[in-house]
């Protein structure tokens, strides 16, 4: 369900025939850079956490990348609580491991972390656990409709290209 959303939302940019589908899983950063062959750090992780209102928001951050908590605190005025595996489903549509920024299920803020800017593409999940996008820094704040760009992670290295 959540992979026909994406992929007509996808349909409807012309773009629906950038999706990648895998026979392995994608599911974590380690397994979609295998699938990839590519570096960790330029799998595009989809984050989501609650927000102070009780709503809820995504960040999207390169696989190398953690949350900083102070940082993430300073940025959003609550400290970095992810959403519950039900809640992560209802919110966004897409299952744990194919969560991404695009034909989200509820109008929740998408943020992007500065982590992603040191690559010409990046590699988000296309709302399964096997599935994957190819797409430039713009594309994808373009396609997520993100809000802005944020600094809320560490232990991700800027130098590397």
């Amino acid at each position: 369900m959540a992979s026909e959303h994406v992929r007509s939302y996808f349909q409807t940019l012309q773009y629906e025939e950038h999706i990648l589908t895998f026979s392995e899983q994608t599911a974590t950063v380690a397994q979609a850079a295998n699938a990839l062959q590519v570096i960790p750090a330029r799998i595009a992780k989809t984050l989501s956490f609650y927000a102070a209102d009780g709503t809820a928001f995504l960040v999207v951050a390169a696989g190398d990348a953690k949350i900083d908590n102070a940082a993430f605190k300073a940025a959003f005025q609550v400290k970095a609580k992810m959403l519950s595996s039900d809640d992560v489903l209802s919110y966004t549509g897409h299952p744990i491991g194919g969560v991404c920024p695009f034909a989200l299920a509820t109008n929740m803020p998408v943020f992007l972390d500065i982590s992603l800017k040191r690559f010409q593409t990046v590699f988000p999940a296309c709302g399964t656990a096997n599935s994957a996008i190819e797409l430039t820094c713009s594309e994808l704040e373009q396609f997520s409709d993100a809000k802005d760009w944020v600094n809320v992670c560490k232990a991700w290295d800027a130098e590397l290209k």
